[in-house]
């Protein structure tokens, strides 16, 4: 049996915008991906791939917009060797699939395949494709079994399956029919109709079992991506199977749960930020917990205020998120504040003591009078 290199990617989702990004982090994100395709075409290189296969979602929907596809055009033609794309959930090859519009198809290159079903696709003597492509949004069965059952064994050479969906026992919908069965993929490779099941839809790098890999997304897409960034080399020899990860992305989402209920720990989460690399490639996601006076309050926002200049993106989770300002003993005439100002301080000082459904709101905007006024400057 021949050996094979390839590389294994998917879910490059381009065209992917993030409603947390601003005008200036946006451009620079939507181009890490495009760039990520690039990395992978020198890895390919390097590892001196014979082919590429796309497990699916090779952009964020069929509805992108020129400029993406052109330099997703752009980016595949740097691939050295084959490539064979499997249209997915996102990019499925419905009557309206970017796959099949003017500009990919005139501005494709002649090396770039598109798996359009599940007929075995020749590469060369003794190397197969199976494609398992979505051709709709919203399949009713699974489509993995369904192009696996009537193929033969394939001996002497290698077939590889590229496909794209949840497999049982990660789908959080076992009921769901297009869940893909891990049993009838697996029997498969035991009797030899393929060698390895090259999958995507899951952005994290998961391996399900031996030959069955899911490569994650070449640069991460959200938080709780456990293993984003990667594509896999995988090498074929015989009953030997190696696969290999290999980093490509630059950009990272980070959760961070952080109690507050001093300045000390509104330093401490400040000094936390202050230490994290790669800011302007980095999205972070608090969630706060504690209660703090007035002075600390206006710290904390000040802090975040300063951070939000700094990294690509600084949100607070709300719905983790529960910070109580309780106003002490802080002399309020040290602000110097009169008028209209000095009346608002006083009224709202009175309802934050309080208990009514309104105290909340009476806290959270004395504690925004009290920064706007200068208070909790560090």
């Amino acid at each position: 049996m021949n050996k094979v290199r390839f590389l294994h990617t998917s879910d490059w989702q381009l065209g992917m915008r993030r409603h947390f990004l601003g005008d200036e982090a946006l451009p620079r994100y939507m181009q890490a991906r495009v760039d990520a395709v690039r990395a992978l075409a020198r890895i390919a290189a390097e590892e001196r791939c014979e082919l590429v296969v796309v497990a699916g979602d090779g952009f964020e929907s069929n509805h992108v917009d020129r400029l993406t596809v052109g330099r997703a055009l752009g980016a595949l033609k740097e691939i050295p060797c084959p490539v064979y794309v499997l249209p997915g959930n996102h990019d499925a090859f419905d009557a309206a699939g970017v796959y099949r519009s003017p500009e990919f198809r005139h501005g494709r290159a002649g090396h770039i395949h598109i798996l359009e079903s599940n007929t075995p696709v020749p590469v060369r003597p003794g190397l197969e494709i199976v494609g398992v492509p979505w051709m709709t949004k919203h399949p009713r069965r699974d489509l993995v079994a369904e192009a696996l059952k009537n193929l033969e064994p394939f001996p002497g050479g290698h077939r590889l399956c590229v496909a794209h969906g949840i497999i049982e026992g990660l789908s959080p919908d076992q009921t769901d029919p297009a869940v893909i069965s891990r049993r009838q993929a697996e029997a498969a490779l035991a009797d030899g109709r393929i060698h390895f099941l090259a999958l995507g839809d899951r952005h994290s790098t998961t391996e399900v079992a031996p030959r069955i890999w899911y490569s994650g997304t070449p640069e991460t897409t959200d938080f709780g991506e456990l293993d984003p960034g990667n594509v896999l080399v995988v090498e074929l020899d015989g009953d030997t199977c190696r696969v290999e990860r290999r980093r490509t992305g630059t950009w990272r989402f980070l959760d961070i749960a952080h109690d507050v209920t001093s300045a000390e720990e509104v330093q401490a989460l400040a000094a936390k930020l202050d230490a994290l690399p790669d800011k302007d490639r980095t999205i972070v996601k608090l969630s706060l917990r504690g209660t703090l006076n007035l002075r600390a309050k206006g710290m904390l926002d000040d802090s975040l205020e300063r951070f939000r200049h700094l990294f690509a993106a600084v949100e607070l989770w709300e719905r983790h998120t529960d910070i109580r300002v309780l106003p002490d003993g802080f002399d309020f005439g040290d602000l110097g504040l009169s008028g209209f100002a000095k009346q608002a301080l006083d009224t709202l000082s009175v309802e934050a003591g309080g208990s009514s459904p309104d105290t909340g709101t009476a806290r959270d905007a004395l504690a925004l009078l009290y920064r706007l006024s200068g208070g909790g400057r560090q």
